[in-house]
């Protein structure tokens, strides 16, 4: 909302806008002279030729309220991201259940590096762009392309990175198959003149071939038929990855990057693929994924006390929480913490045993209440069931409400050398700073 808002505004419309609480998105549209109000004015609403609102938003809110009375247009988010994508002759939508912040960032970086002058939607702040969007006078658009209500679907894409195709938002899809569904017609938006870049290591990426009529470009580890390949990969003490990229059995680049896993590696590939599709020199490539530190929140340093280090993640999702587990194996620790923080009840109740069976993996396990976003609990699930699943695998774990209280505990009890991440897409990520802070 916040990209939507700043580049609105850079345009030269007038915008104002509301937020339930005051963050550092609100406070740069502020610094940017974007009128923002922290809680509701009437008077925007009133006022407005057009209103747009996130999902987040129900109807019952009073500035949608007042909008209806005064028969002033309203549009949710996901149709106005695709009313923009249609400005732009080149708009880049990366796409997947995981991995998409991660990849529009590279992509990004790779763009800026090249000077070709982007226009940027990311889902986090990202430190090289002092944001989580900026605004460019190009034709490239690139940004983040959500699968959830099927928001992508109302999008314009002249190109797609799809990462891959999981089992997540069921309190909307109900089952895999309608995932699949949305992504093969995902697919088919794409123009005879686009691209569709996908991974090879993914089947259910693989089948939408069929229904590409652009460009279907592969990338992979495991499968070798695909056209951009990492062979040789060997990580550092920081679990930050090093490898040669091949394309087309040819040797490409050789790629460092300065973020961990082996996730990240796919991540890189798929950037790569559709950088070298847009005709990046190899040395912007190299030189803007080498810059790419990570995203807010994806395996984040937040600091260290008493001799130990505390790190941040989204991860909220059993296939995430791996991913951040084998970022850091190769990083040397005595024992590993997490405090995670379930995100939705319909998440929480369909993957129960798999967030059971991927936290055990952790020395100590601190599970804290499911943060609900968007849901009323309905399915009769609370975090105290999490734990208990994760008892009934033989391994301890805490169920504890107050964050304060958390932050005392890892203080006291958390040791020299060990590793202690805070973990989900909630509030949890307010943990940390009270660990390592001086006071709690």
């Amino acid at each position: 909302m916040s990209a939507i808002a700043e580049t609105l505004y850079n345009w030269g419309y007038e915008i104002t806008g509301s937020d339930a609480c005051q963050s550092e998105y609100t406070d740069k549209l502020v610094k940017s002279g974007i009128k923002v109000t922290i809680g509701h004015d009437l008077t925007n609403s009133r006022n407005a030729d057009l209103i747009v609102f996130s999902a987040a938003i129900k109807d019952s809110d009073p500035e949608m309220v007042i909008a209806r009375q005064c028969n002033i247009p309203l549009i949710n988010r996901g149709e106005f991201v695709g009313f923009l994508t249609r400005k732009f002759k080149e708009s880049i939508c990366v796409s997947g259940t995981h991995g998409k912040t991660t990849t529009t960032s590279m992509i990004a970086l790779c763009f800026l590096e090249a000077h070709t002058d982007p226009t940027i939607q990311v889902g986090a702040i990202l430190k090289q762009i002092n944001g989580n969007y900026t605004v460019g006078n190009s034709d490239y658009f690139i940004l983040e392309a959500c699968e959830y209500m099927e928001n992508f679907l109302k999008f314009s894409p002249k190109a797609e990175i799809i990462l891959n195709i999981d089992n997540d938002h069921l309190d909307y899809f109900k089952t895999f198959e309608n995932i699949k569904k949305a992504f093969i017609k995902y697919a088919e938006l794409i123009p005879e003149d686009g691209v569709l870049v996908t991974n090879a290591d993914d089947q259910n990426c693989l089948q939408l071939k069929s229904h590409v009529k652009g460009t279907f470009i592969t990338y992979g580890i495991k499968n070798t038929a695909a056209n951009f390949v990492a062979k040789n990969i060997k990580y550092n003490s920081f679990g930050f990855p090093e490898f040669d990229v091949y394309y087309n059995n040819m040797f490409y680049s050789h790629i460092k990057l300065s973020v961990a896993g082996y996730h990240n590696v796919l991540n890189a590939l798929a950037c790569i693929a559709m950088c070298d599709y847009y005709k990046i020199n190899k040395q912007s490539i190299v030189n803007g994924l080498a810059k790419f530190t990570g995203a807010h929140r994806r395996l984040e340093y937040v600091g260290s006390y008493k001799g130990f280090s505390v790190y941040d993640d989204y991860g909220h999702h059993p296939t995430e929480i791996e991913a951040t587990l084998n970022a850091i194996k190769n990083r040397p620790y005595n024992e590993s913490w997490v405090i995670f923080q379930p995100h939705t009840y319909s998440r929480t109740k369909t993957h129960l045993e798999a967030f059971a069976k991927v936290l055990s993996k952790f020395d100590n396990i601190i599970v804290t209440d499911i943060y609900a976003s968007r849901e009323q609990n309905t399915y009769n699930i609370t975090a105290k069931d999490l734990v208990d699943k994760i008892h009934s695998l033989g391994k301890d774990a805490l169920y504890m409400k107050d964050f304060k209280e958390i932050a005392e505990y890892v203080r006291n009890h958390a040791g020299q050398n060990d590793f202690v991440l805070t973990l989900g897409a909630g509030t949890v990520t307010e943990i940390g700073p009270m660990i390592v802070g001086k006071e709690v």
